[in-house]
């Protein structure tokens, strides 16, 4: 008797609180949780114009989907998932290298011209290609043309006939490979340098003696990458990310002169192939890179943990705002400056960098920082995981582990690298956070959405809006062709009220708009309410 009227009173209980609930919500409609799912009242017609402004999804297919239950990600679990990637609003895919390796990361092909067989055949890459068309997602494939594998024909062919050699001249004639890579007799090698067994002759590996670095000037080389390029453009990719940029040469100058080559190359064969370079240096060093004609760069200097963006959010106020507007019109400039024709490429995190759960921990901070990264202008590009706020920190193997899609269904989970640390999960799994109005997930969808309606936050000119005196909120309009909207940020953890005038700034309502905590962000007359950490479009 005692526990059925326990229940009875836990029962009644539950009704209360919720009519208190309800009725509360009912009486400050202004304070109201929205639900993204059903509730949100300010949906646009997409807009996305067929550019290479694009909102891209960086996928490490040994950790993303198995589709053959041996633990190990492939082309065709990433094909079973591009329902998922396009409902995301993605329509670009960046996919790390996918060439035969003898390694988990694969960085260090064997092979410019194949597919890695533990992720499958040409023939599900070109399937995979041709879904990906059909739903107008773009997609480059990582290009590593600084090194190749210790493994790879050419190195183990050279290294061969260095070692057996013995007093006689060294021939090109006799193996064209030794003008492959860096040989230097031992008096002669400098830092990075490996021996060559117990020969007298050392080559230079920048990244790792198993990653032998080639000669980018060797005629030969050039003529064997531009095979490559070739070979992946003729079956359809469009376009590449190029690795490891920086260590090409010695020099920016002659760096950029290499990739200068390879971009007319590529160009020659498909003019509108997407180049993005990977420069590891402040933006200002790395948008110089822009030069060569590429399309992008990414700038380093607004991701990763020790970036701007996620320094904005760490402030929570103060003047992170108009820091963070100056630096995106500073951005902006420097762009212009070495290459009008180009634009940058902005990230968060990659599989460089720890996650963004591990350096923001607080999901109001993880959705905070992706609000400002995914409105940003040019190009965005979000590792995958992300979009749930996946863990991942410390050694490489960790920041490439499974994507979590259900915490009761392992279809399709990996296992991941073999090294990689076991990590409790930040965050819940895909499916727990689809049908959760306030989850990261549904929070960066509704980004990407609102990126996909307005035209203008990929491709707009920026410009601050000085008349906005408090510094922790971000004003700025975009412009782009004869069309203006105006974006506004509140990197703060309070409300803030701010005023933008309708007939100075030529808008008339909310264009759309995201807060972390689903609070609905209210415009009345001139006078915009931003809840903490929000941001608006109006137009």
């Amino acid at each position: 008797m005692k526990s059925y009227y326990n229940k009875f009173s836990k029962k009644c209980m539950t009704l209360v609180m919720a009519i208190i609930l309800a009725c509360t919500a009912g009486c400050s409609e202004s304070k109201q949780n929205i639900n993204p799912l059903d509730g949100y009242k300010y949906e646009q017609e997409l807009n996305v114009i067929d550019d290479n402004n694009r909102t891209y999804y960086e996928v490490f297919v040994y950790s993303y989907y198995d589709s053959d239950e041996d633990g190990i990600g492939d082309i065709n679990g990433v094909t079973q998932k591009l329902d998922y990637i396009q409902e995301l609003g993605f329509n670009g895919i960046w996919l790390m290298p996918i060439m035969p390796s003898p390694t988990y990361h694969k960085y260090d092909t064997t092979d410019y011209c194949d597919i890695d067989s533990e992720y499958g055949t040409i023939d599900d890459f070109r399937n995979f290609l041709e879904e990906c068309h059909k739903r107008n997602i773009h997609v480059i494939i990582d290009f590593m043309m600084n090194h190749t594998s210790s493994k790879h024909k050419w190195f183990e062919e050279a290294c061969t006939y260095l070692k057996g050699l013995g007093k006689e001249e060294i021939s090109v004639e006799k193996c064209p490979y030794i003008d492959y890579y860096h040989f230097e007799k031992e008096e002669d090698a400098g830092t990075n340098y490996y021996q060559v067994g117990n020969s007298e002759w050392y080559y230079e590996g920048s990244f790792w003696d198993q990653m032998p670095d080639l000669d980018l000037y060797s005629e030969a080389v050039r003529g064997e990458l531009e095979q490559a390029a070739k070979f992946w453009l003729d079956l359809g990719v469009d376009g590449f990310r190029i690795d490891g940029v920086k260590y090409f040469d010695t020099s920016d100058e002659k760096n950029i002169e290499i990739l200068g080559w390879f971009n007319d190359y590529v160009k020659s064969i498909k003019k509108d192939a997407y180049i993005v370079s990977e420069v590891w240096s402040d933006y200002p060093i790395a948008s110089e890179y822009l030069k060569s004609g590429v399309n992008s760069t990414f700038d380093f200097t607004m991701g990763q943990g020790s970036g701007i963006i996620a320094s904005s959010v760490f402030k929570s106020g103060s003047n992170a705002g108009k820091t963070l507007a100056e630096a995106i019109v500073n951005v902006q400039e420097v762009t212009k400056k070495a290459n009008p024709d180009s634009t940058v490429a902005e990230f968060l995190t990659n599989h460089d960098t720890g996650r963004c759960a591990n350096f923001l921990v607080k999901p109001e901070k993880v959705k905070m920082a992706y609000a400002l990264e995914i409105l940003m202008t040019g190009n965005v590009f979000v590792y995958y995981g992300e979009e749930i706020g996946l863990s991942g920190s410390g050694k490489d193997e960790n920041l490439r582990a499974p994507m979590y899609w259900s915490n009761t269904d392992n279809t399709g989970m990996t296992n991941g690298p073999a090294d990689m640390d076991k990590e409790e999960y930040m965050f819940p799994s895909l499916a727990e956070q689809q049908d959760n109005a306030t989850s990261i997930y549904n929070f960066i969808k509704r980004c990407i959405r609102i990126r996909n309606e307005n035209p203008e936050i990929a491709r707009g000119e920026v410009a601050i809006i000085e008349e906005v005196k408090d510094e922790s909120i971000c004003a700025l309009t975009k412009t782009y062709e004869d069309s203006k909207l105006v974006l506004l940020y509140n990197v703060s953890k309070e409300s803030k009220t701010v005023t933008i005038s309708k007939d100075t700034y030529g808008y008339e309502q909310i264009r759309g708009y995201v807060s972390t905590d689903g609070t609905e962000v209210i415009l009345e007359g001139d006078t915009v309410t931003l809840p903490p950490y929000s941001a608006v479009v109006l137009k």
